[in-house]
């Protein structure tokens, strides 16, 4: 099965890997301690992050070190950015509207 960017992302234990992994590189049992999720239940996220080119491995001795590669997540960052200023848009009107509200009830 061939994965990408957007299915590594949309997991919420592996976006909190990917931050952890942003700070230093650990092991998968370093990472595993962090969760209140199985062991086995990392590695295989940790397996479709590696998959996804988002992570990759360094073995020192005995141990696996997991890093991210930050530059892999590119695709997805230009993805949303491209609905940044729709969003930004809709909640500038949602503000203003509530602004109005709360100055109509300032006057009654």
């Amino acid at each position: 099965m061939r994965r990408d960017v957007f299915q590594a992302i949309a997991d919420p234990v592996r976006r909190d890997i990917i931050d952890l992994l942003s700070k230093d590189k650990l092991t998968a049992n370093r990472v595993a301690e962090k969760f209140d999720v199985s062991r086995p239940a990392i590695s295989k996220h940790l397996k479709i992050l590696q998959e996804c080119g988002l992570v990759q491995v360094e073995q020192k001795g005995r141990e696996r070190y997991f890093q991210i590669k930050p530059s892999e997540l590119v695709p997805a960052f230009m993805w949303i950015d491209q609905y940044r200023k729709l969003w930004e848009d809709r909640l500038d009107s949602f503000e203003e509207y509530v602004n109005e509200l709360n100055t109509k009830r300032k006057k009654q």
